[in-house]
């Protein structure tokens, strides 16, 4: 098997060198290249601002970065430091950043997510070209550019942009590594702060693949097994290093001093990275998740788990498109390398990369706890790597009729499985579900004799092959680039496809195993009426449909299950599907506003209740707090003030304790109390957080201790109520 050789770098200055690119490289391949990421900068920024805030949980944390260095070190949820968000910040920094150097706007925070997929694009081309040539690393980035649910995630402020990038480094340094031992040290060293700094954008998911890496490298490296094994605790040096820092800061750091650990319960980021982050997402038991961490069960509400988790209808347009040609190339890959000496860096490639795939697709599809549909993203560059890979090996043993066959077979395979997800969605382009299954038929059926055909016709029918299994996640992700994604659970694609927040106030819903959510029997919604029985939710008072924490709001009737304020997102459809819960507007109740809005989105906050926010503005080290951090984000971000989320994400965090709130207002710190829609539908926004079906809580009847129960509770009873801009506020600094 002939692969492409490592080059030397081009002669002449670095515009030389830019442009032209490795002295021995066909004319083609640099302009090719640049033009990969200059296409993929232009779809992904187009159309960018429509997002708005994106997620406003992290927009908030973002401003306050933008605002205080403290803030911004700890991934604080505002200015003044009183929560951090559920997460490590390193994913919030580079926003912060751009926040402080070019003011607070959607660009500003956007901007840089795109970046990082136009990146992660480079590093994957680079990584695939070394080994097995320009076109194999252009077919990689390619595929990984148009991956719906990375053209999602790369234009949204979750933690995942970062983390796929760092990833993506993380392997090509251990490819590097692989190929000489003269230097794989530095790489192996490289690689571990990669991972480190994974660590502190999403905790525990980052080492998803650290086995499968430390093994190959361990096994197929050059040199003495005892060199091997030093390297590699080096690199383990290096990723406690470069995570440890910031999480020894953290612990140490006096509690008082410093904003309370988001999502823990004991305010520690260990617990916080071992619990809730960490092993709870695997078995179920979260703490302050859905249903009080009630453990596993059939994904524990977030769907059914098993084998077939990422071809199923929620997640299989996301990702899967090119999933099976994957794992077909993964073999084939791995049979044609398996003669190849111990030390053999295309069939390493194959096995680092395949194994990162395999081990983090056994993961998603098996975990209990909770689970997004854009978590998948993390599996987009191991796929396009194989993709690429796989096809440029397969073509150059394509004289061989087991060659020309696996091609046939996986183009073949790609075909029918797209069009099978389009058929999802039947209303939506029919015609290509038809154009990608004859045209995928006809290429197959020509790379049969592939290798015994002209190498130019090859070619052709090779690319009418690609551009077929091509050709559903393009339109895909045309589909999401055209329209704004807001709020805590998104998803790419059309309308149909998969449920997720679209649009303007789009916070976006899960559809939970069962047409429930945990601890529910709820109902079908389509006319806004539910059927459900029972279903009481944490912290609220059970009842027909399922209430939300402390909420009595129910479903406007004949609107189609319409979301918290009256009018269904942008692209979804009249008539939500069987299992949306009553009590999706936002809860009546007391202070704190409970109901699906004060859950999934935050308050739509009009020009009276910002001045009344901004008067005497700098008198106060919050001018307002409020239960859970959507809300709070919301009126964070109408003022770019510091707005207390009383609980943290969803109000079940036990800060602040009822006695440091009144401490707080004694001190004159706080401003307003904020509650809920004077009238229940009030109109929702889009400040919802990553894990928007967290729920210990979020209403007035609030967290598992009480603590924000009593805060409202207290707060009602003390100070006088008015009615702003039709929301319920407290003043106080004014007692009954």
């Amino acid at each position: 098997m002939s692969t492409a050789a490592h080059a030397a770098p081009s002669r002449g200055g670095p515009l030389v060198r830019f442009r032209r690119g490795r002295a021995e490289d066909a004319p083609w391949v640099r302009p090719a290249f640049l033009g990969l990421l200059a296409v993929t900068t232009a779809l992904y920024l187009w159309n960018l601002s429509a997002s708005g805030y994106a997620n406003s949980f992290y927009s908030a944390a973002v401003q306050a970065g933008g605002e205080s260095w403290k803030a911004f070190f700890f991934g604080s949820l505002d200015a003044a430091n009183a929560i951090t968000v559920d997460k490590p910040p390193a994913a919030l920094w580079p926003m912060a950043l751009s926040v402080r150097l070019f003011g607070l706007g959607s660009w500003q925070i956007l901007v840089p997510e795109v970046l990082m997929g136009v990146a992660t694009v480079a590093v994957l081309y680079a990584a695939v070209r070394r080994r097995f040539g320009a076109g194999a690393g252009l077919i990689a980035g390619a595929v990984l550019a148009l991956t719906p649910v990375a053209a999602l995630m790369f234009r949204f402020n979750n933690p995942d942009a970062l983390l796929a990038l760092l990833m993506t480094v993380a392997v090509y340094c251990v490819l590097r590594a692989l190929e000489q031992e003269k230097g794989a040290a530095k790489w192996l060293v490289w690689a571990g702060v990669a991972f480190g700094f994974a660590f502190l954008a999403k905790t525990l998911q980052a080492f998803l693949i650290l086995p499968p890496l430390a093994l190959v490298y361990g096994v197929c490296a050059p040199g003495a097994i005892g060199r091997r094994i030093g390297r590699l605790a080096l690199a383990g040096l290096a990723m406690i290093v470069s995570a440890g820092w910031w999480v020894a800061l953290v612990e140490l750091w006096p509690a008082a001093s410093r904003p309370y650990v988001g999502g823990s319960q004991n305010n520690s980021f260990l617990e916080l990275t071992f619990g809730y982050n960490g092993l709870g997402r695997i078995n179920g038991n979260e703490t302050g998740s859905v249903g009080g961490g009630r453990g596993g069960g059939q994904g524990g509400g977030w769907g059914e788990t098993g084998i077939d988790r990422m071809f199923n209808d929620s997640i299989g347009g996301q990702i899967s498109w090119l999933l099976p040609a994957a794992l077909i190339l993964l073999v084939a890959g791995l049979v044609v390398t398996w003669r190849a000496p111990r030390t053999d860096t295309a069939r390493s490639a194959f096995l680092v990369w395949g194994g990162s795939l395999l081990i983090t697709l056994a993961v998603f599809s098996f975990m209990a706890g909770i689970f997004h549909e854009y978590y998948t993203v993390a599996l987009a560059p191991y796929l396009a790597a194989l993709v690429g890979m796989g096809a440029a090996v397969l073509w150059e043993e394509r004289t061989r009729w087991l060659a020309s066959a696996a091609l046939a077979v996986t183009v073949a395979a790609t075909a029918v499985w797209g069009w099978t997800l389009l058929g999802r969605t039947p209303d939506w382009l029919p015609w290509l579900r038809w154009t990608v299954l004859v045209a995928g038929s006809v290429a197959a059926l020509g790379l049969l004799f592939a290798g015994r055909i002209d190498r130019r016709l090859g070619l052709a029918v090779a690319g009418l092959g690609l551009a077929a299994g091509l050709a559903g996640p393009f339109a895909y992700t045309l589909e999401t680039l055209g329209s704004g994604h807001q709020g805590s659970i998104v998803t790419a694609g059309p309308a149909g496809g998969a449920m997720g927040g679209r649009g303007p106030g789009g916070g976006g819903m899960r559809m939970f195993e069962g047409g429930a959510f945990p601890g529910g029997q709820g109902g079908q919604m389509p006319g806004g009426q539910s059927q459900g029985q029972g279903g009481q939710m944490p912290g609220g008072q059970g009842g027909q449909g399922g209430q939300m924490p402390g909420g009595q709001g129910q479903a406007q009737g004949g609107q189609g299950g319409q979301m918290p304020g009256g009018t269904p997102p942008q692209g979804m459809p009249q008539g939500m599907p069987q299992g949306m819960p009553q009590g999706m507007s936002r809860g009546e109740g007391g202070p704190g506003g409970g109901g699906m809005g004060g859950l999934l989105n935050g308050a739509s906050v009009g020009t009276e209740a910002k001045a009344a926010l901004l008067a005497d503005a700098d008198d106060y080290t919050w001018v307002a707090a409020t239960v859970g951090a959507q809300n709070a984000a919301s009126y964070q971000l109408a003022t770019e003030k510091p707005v207390m989320a009383i609980g943290g994400f969803n109000g079940s965090d036990p800060s602040p304790t009822l006695a440091q709130f009144k401490q707080y207002v004694a001190e004159g710190k706080i401003h307003y109390f904020i509650g809920g829609s004077e009238s229940g539908t009030g109109e929702s926004a889009t400040g919802t957080g990553e894990d928007g079906g967290r729920m210990g809580g979020g209403g007035p009847g609030g967290g598992p201790g009480g603590g924000n129960s009593e805060i409202s509770t207290w707060v009602s009873e003390t100070f006088e109520k008015v009615t702003i801009g039709g929301a319920t506020f407290y003043d106080l600094t004014q007692e009954k």
